[in-house]
């Protein structure tokens, strides 16, 4: 198997509380890289109402790398403000020329600061961790990696700190986002709240007990209806005009004129609204299986260096969850964040609505985690203190 190959030869497991395993995770080649990026100060953006413009700038690393490795398989993870992914050796000059081009486009035009590293995985194995992966399929034509090792954990800490820094490109092209977009309507909480949760194991903790902490609160969720898919079954209702139109225009112009970008898409969207709006297929594209689809190829749970849980859950299982995780924390197992708010956003990347390979992020639509992970590091210091 070639490097490159390394990813798409890993066996995807329909079984999700399967990953809580450590032996569910194979160790990224030593010469691959691992990139990162988030958006700075993203809680300023949150406090203004603007966390789908967060989202959509976090998954836009995710989309252009996609588009610029040209179909190649590779790791990647949304996190909300930002994303984090691996790529072979021979792809780092892709990654870097993509997350300089990104750093410049967020700035130029949404005068937001994008923070972008890139570095070996055999730095992070230098300091006693790792960046093993694992896929996770959601349907037969689409699946997420997930992650483990506490590597990219400590990439994003370095990131922060400035190290391993990608610079923005100077007099860039746009990056390729095609595909990126976000149409469909905020999704409301249909039994009580969308519970966002951020856990990861305490430094130096046992990943045995980890896991089994995991294993605790899945079994929780997973007596929810769907599992607490915040999603309904019919997917996320969709408004004309989308109220994404202007921010998915801003994203998809390119070099061209956001005035003719969004002229463009309003033409595009009112096909769509037309399609969506009956029972039976219109020109090929077939709208109750696209949104079936879309359903099922959600990412509402993920392994990210931790466990990370987007649920439709009413107040009494936030407490038994919230219960778990207490207990967990306070004898040295785990640090945890958990973030309440009354809607779910998704975020999509759509290569062809044809296809069933399109994925769509799911987070909370008042900061999600974001808003938790900043609660379990609060809570992390306060321990502490």
């Amino acid at each position: 198997m070639t490097q490159d190959g390394f990813y798409q030869g890993l066996a995807p497991s329909r079984d999700f509380a399967a990953l809580t395993r450590t032996a569910a995770f194979t160790p990224l080649p030593r010469d691959w890289m691992v990139g990162c990026c988030d958006i700075v100060n993203s809680t300023d953006l949150i406090a203004t109402g603007r966390y789908k413009t967060v989202n959509t700038i976090g998954a836009s690393a995710i989309a252009a790398m996609i588009n610029a490795l040209k179909g190649t398989p590779f790791p990647y993870v949304f996190g909300g403000d930002g994303a984090s992914f691996a790529v072979a050796q021979e792809h780092a000059d892709i990654a870097r020329d993509t997350l300089a081009r990104l750093r410049s486009w967020a700035s130029d035009e949404f005068d937001v600061d994008l923070r972008a590293a890139l570095l070996p995985v055999s730095w992070i194995r230098a300091e006693g961790l790792d960046v093993s992966v694992a896929r996770y399929a959601v349907s037969e034509a689409a699946d997420y990696a997930m992650f483990s090792g506490g590597g990219l954990n400590w990439a994003e800490r370095q990131m922060k700190l400035g190290g391993f820094e990608v610079p923005a490109a100077a007099l860039p092209d746009p990056p390729d986002l095609t595909g990126l977009s976000c149409r469909w309507n905020t999704i409301p909480a249909r039994n009580g709240m969308i519970l966002s949760i951020v856990v990861q194991p305490s430094p130096g903790a046992s990943l045995k007990n980890f896991a089994q902490i995991a294993g605790d609160v899945l079994a929780v969720a997973d007596q929810l209806h769907r599992k607490g898919h915040p999603v309904p079954d019919g997917g996320p209702s969709f408004s004309f005009p989308p109220p994404g139109l202007t921010l998915e225009a801003k994203v998809s112009r390119g070099k061209q004129a956001l005035i003719l970008r969004k002229l463009r898409l309003f033409f595009e969207t009112t096909i769509a609204a037309i399609a969506l709006s009956r029972r039976k297929p219109l020109g090929g594209f077939d709208a109750v299986h696209y949104r079936k689809m879309l359903v099922t190829n959600a990412d509402f749970r993920k392994f990210d260096d931790g466990l990370k849980l987007t649920l439709d859950c009413p107040p009494q299982v936030r407490d038994k969850i919230a219960g778990i995780l207490e207990q967990a924390m306070i004898a040295g197992h785990v640090r945890y964040g958990l973030h309440e708010q009354d809607e779910a956003l998704v975020t999509c990347i759509v290569p062809s609505v044809m296809r069933d390979d399109h994925v769509h992020f799911i987070d909370g639509a008042a900061g999600g985690y974001t808003q938790a992970a900043l609660r379990m590091a609060a809570a992390s210091d306060h321990a502490t203190a």
